[in-house]
């Protein structure tokens, strides 16, 4: 009987299919980067402008500042797992080794030491811009490392839908429980002690589960590259006429740049335009639609394909944005939740497929140039993520400053109308812009189809000569 249950498990592995336990602990490491990263997207900005005491302007340059130099990190870590070769593979070391280094930074960023306005911005600018730079140092292992568990491209759609359910579910839940347990640990009138032990809470949770995450992945294929470090010259080969490499790259900015300027301004809306604060948890929760669509992703991919699917979940996601334009005008909380209830259901199909576009640009650089480099390709979608967040945060910043905002006083007609244009309006421009870079995406399923028989031959032979 053993015997033959361990057959069934090589036969499924030989076909690119994972056990589960591999499976679900691919989709816990992204519960864990959205449970502690989603608590700095939604919050800090507001932490930084109403608690720790610097201005909006100031935060805004900051975002910017931090973000374009952290950005840079992306290709850096990229060409560091190009040039990893350990027992354990290319990807998977940096999940231990840089756990506890960003563990430590989630803390000191929500950590307020009293000091001089000039010496708050310093510590601001090294705790943002270090927390940024390890989370790509835990972050893109996790999309590199996709490529490198399996070439099956059904169980890749899976592995990014549990990675994206998971990442959905860790994102809500922190968004929802964060404001209450900041009231609960700071006893009602310390934001500033209940901010930091919210963070150590999600710091701790994030060092446990990246332990397991990183005793449970494995790196199933092997290529002539995978066996040794790959040098930079060579590993941006890959990069040489990948369309569509250069098509989710762009995306990845644009998209993020929208989703930046609307997580950061969340509390701002409900604190000021509707004059809710109280349903700032109740309206984040409605992230959690997002998770019916990651789950129904697999299934519309297998009827639509994956161009088809994304695009359905953009304009979705754009009529969510018009939605919630409606009741922002008219000042109508209701509507406004169906429009958060409309574009976070667009949002699951998205934030499910950018990781799998990202895995068969990687198939595709080595399939048109012999090179595979999980590293630097999927590398960039941190760069141009973090780039458009940054520039998602300069702009945040800036209309917040136009407008004249003031931290808790009653706002202008200019600075309500400043935060209104970060929730609903930039994003949804930057939705729009999204859905034409996808329009111009052009492998098909029949080019998919013929990519991987020609690398599933190309890796046999390789493994014969070796």
């Amino acid at each position: 009987m053993a015997s033959n249950s361990k057959s069934s498990v090589e036969k499924r592995l030989s076909k690119g299919i994972l056990p589960w336990n591999e499976r679900l602990s691919y989709g816990a490491s992204d519960f864990a980067c959205s449970f502690t990263f989603s608590l700095i997207g939604t919050y800090l900005m507001y932490f930084y402008t109403d608690v720790f005491g610097i201005t909006a302007a100031a935060v805004g340059t900051l975002m910017l500042v931090a973000r374009v130099i952290d950005a840079f990190d992306g290709p850096f870590w990229g060409i560091m797992i190009d040039h990893t070769h350990s027992k354990w593979g290319r990807s998977r070391p940096f999940l231990l080794w840089f756990n506890a280094p960003f563990t430590i930074f989630t803390i000191l960023c929500f950590t307020t030491p009293d000091l001089p306005m000039n010496w708050k911005i310093v510590w601001a600018y090294v705790t943002y811009i270090g927390i940024g730079v390890l989370y790509s140092a835990v972050n893109i292992p996790l999309t590199s490392i996709l490529p490198s568990m399996t070439i099956n491209p059904d169980e890749r759609v899976l592995l990014s839908t549990i990675r994206s359910l998971c990442s959905n579910f860790g994102g809500t839940l922190i968004s929802v429980i964060a404001l209450p347990l900041v009231t609960l640990f700071g006893g009602g009138d310390n934001p500033r002690r209940g901010f930091f032990l919210v963070a150590v809470m999600a710091a701790l949770v994030f060092f446990v589960i990246y332990l397991v995450v990183f005793a449970n992945l494995r790196e199933r294929v092997q290529t002539l590259e995978s066996q040794k470090p790959l040098p930079i010259k060579k590993s941006l080969k890959a990069l040489k006429r990948n369309w569509p490499w250069l098509i989710v790259i762009g995306l990845n900015f644009v998209y993020w740049l929208g989703m930046q300027t609307k997580g950061q301004v969340t509390i701002y809306f409900f604190k000021y335009n509707l004059d809710r604060p109280e349903l700032v948890s109740f309206a984040l929760l409605f992230n959690a639609i997002g998770l019916v669509s990651v789950f129904l992703t697999p299934y519309v991919v297998m009827k639509l394909g994956k161009k088809k699917t994304l695009l359905a979940g953009l304009a979705i996601s754009i009529v969510g944005q018009l939605i919630l334009g409606l009741g922002a005008q008219i000042l109508n909380i209701p509507i406004v939740i169906v429009g958060t209830i409309v574009g976070n259901f667009g949002n699951g199909f998205i934030g499910a497929l950018i990781a799998v576009l990202l895995a068969d640009a990687v198939d595709y650089g080595e399939w048109k140039n012999g090179v595979r480099a999980e590293g630097i390709v999927t590398s960039a979608s941190s760069f141009t993520a973090k780039f458009g967040m940054g520039i998602g945060g300069a702009i945040t910043g800036l209309l917040l400053s136009m407008g004249h905002y003031i931290p808790n006083k009653s706002q202008s007609p200019a600075a309500l109308f400043a935060i209104e244009a970060n929730y609903v309006w930039v994003p949804m421009l930057a939705l729009i812009l999204s859905l034409v870079l996808i329009l111009f995406y052009s492998l098909t399923p029949a080019k998919e189809k013929e990519m991987m028989a020609a690398l599933t031959q190309k890796h046999a032979r390789e493994n014969q000569t070796n």
